[in-house]
C-alpha cells in the first residue's frame, strides 16, 4: 500500500450509517463521479463493510490504497480504475 497525501483524496463518502449492501451501492456511486486516478476516501464501519467494500472495488478493477482504523470506525482509500 502506497502512502498518500491528504490532498490527493478527490471525494469522500461516509457509509458509517449504511448496512450492506447499500454500502458499497454509495461507494461505487462516488467512483462512478470520479476522474480515472482519482482517489475516495470512505469511513465505514462494522464488520461486513470492511469485508465486502475493499473486495467489491477490488473485483471491480480499483485498486485499495490503504485500510487503517481511526477511533473504532475505519478509512478506506480507493483509486479508481484506469481504462485502457
Amino acid at each position: 500500500m502506497r502512502l498518500l497525501s491528504e490532498s490527493a483524496v478527490a471525494a469522500t463518502v461516509d457509509i458509517t450509517g449504511e448496512v450492506c449492501p447499500m454500502t458499497y451501492v454509495r461507494t461505487k456511486l462516488a467512483l462512478e463521479r470520479l476522474s480515472e486516478g482519482e482517489v475516495l476516501e470512505v469511513w465505514l464501519s462494522g464488520a461486513e463493510p470492511l469485508k465486502n467494500v475493499p473486495r467489491s472495488a477490488a473485483e471491480e478493477g480499483h485498486e485499495v490504497l490503504s485500510i487503517e482504523e481511526r477511533g473504532g470506525i475505519h478509512r478506506l482509500l480507493i483509486q479508481k480504475r484506469r481504462t485502457k
